[in-house]
């Protein structure tokens, strides 16, 4: 990357184990931080709101509201973040209805990793 800021990230995901594994990628990942980590969708939406994150790492299945509910209230902020969903089922349950939601892009948790990060940057952002 250039000289530009760093994308601000913030992840949202119910499972700690995950949101710690989520932080060392986008830690380790150049051009990339952490902007902040939320534990449930209102946390999501509320932290959007607050963070102005670029991007949103986004869980599917939460207590309270899922990740496409907070998806949806995500993108009617002002200047909203772009917004990955992520499952731990694979992408066919899921793609279609996080793209309906008004996810930027969908991915399996289990393809997660710095090369993805990048690759899904440069795809929702370009």
């Amino acid at each position: 990357m250039d000289q530009m800021a760093d994308v601000r990230v913030l992840i949202v995901d119910d499972q700690l184990p995950f949101r710690e594994a989520s932080r060392m990628v986008v830690e380790m990942t150049d051009g990339f931080e952490v902007a902040g980590e939320a534990e449930n969708g209102e946390e999501g939406v509320e932290m959007s709101r607050a963070l102005g994150p670029d991007l949103v790492l986004m869980d599917v299945q939460m207590p309270g509201i899922d990740g496409l509910e907070a998806t949806r209230r995500i993108r009617q902020l002002d200047n909203p973040p772009h917004v990955v969903v992520m499952s731990t089922h694979e992408s066919g349950d899921y793609r279609e209805t996080a793209l309906t939601a008004g996810a930027d892009a969908f991915i399996p948790k289990s393809e997660f990793s710095m090369d993805a990060l990048e690759e899904l940057w440069g795809q929702v952002s370009g």
